[in-house]
Parts: structure tokens; sequence; C-alpha cells
């Protein structure tokens, strides 16, 4: 893979803790604590503007974590879209689809302000 011209190898555990350590202390190890804040900046530094979360309901770590850097993550890259989506069997599948629906639209808009 890391010969490939069609794929890109993903980033080892250490890149990931460097780009997570922008955001959030290295020390976070409950759920999975600054690996979701590395992934998502792993994810932006490769052009992938706009991302969603998806999180089982009730996972207070991904709550905690995850949410809480989004508005840190949004102010070290302006066109970030983050969107966490709550998956459980109680929950309306409605609001999730109309949901992500709208982090659509905004994707769509930021796309023709910046002329993509």
């Amino acid at each position: 893979m890391l010969e490939s011209n069609r794929f890109e190898a993903p980033l080892t555990i250490d890149e990931v803790a460097e780009k997570a350590s922008r955001f959030i202390n290295l020390g976070n190890q409950m759920g999975e604590g600054w690996l979701l804040t590395g992934e998502i900046a792993e994810l932006m530094d490769a052009g992938v503007d706009n991302v969603v979360c998806v999180q089982p309901f009730g996972c207070l770590p991904n709550h905690v974590i995850a949410r809480g850097m989004f508005n840190a993550i949004k102010q070290f890259y302006p066109y970030a879209n983050l969107i966490a989506i709550d998956f459980d069997a109680s929950i309306s599948k409605v609001n999730q689809i109309n949901r992500i629906k709208l982090m659509i639209s905004i994707a769509k808009n930021g796309m023709v302000q910046r002329n993509v």
C-alpha cells in the first residue's frame, strides 16, 4: 500500500497522536480519547472538509471528547463541516437523516462559496 498510486496508507498511531496534540492533551485516555480528534485532523489535512462522526447513543467519551473538540477543530480548519450523529434503536431515524441532509446542504453551500 505504501507504494500504491491509488491508495494512501493511513497514518501511524504516533502521527495521529501528533495531530491530536494540537487540540487536546494526550492524557485523555477515556473511550477513544484523543484518537477521534486525531483522525478528524488527519481527514482535514487530507482535504476532507465534511466529516460525520457516528457514535452509539450514550457514549459519554465521544460526547465529551468529540463534540468538545469540534469548536477547536473548526477554528483551526475554517472549512470544517462536522456533525455527530447518535445511533440508538429508540432514536427517530428521521431526525438522523435530517441532520445528515442539513450537513450535506451546508457542504454544498460551502463548495459554491469557495468555487470548488
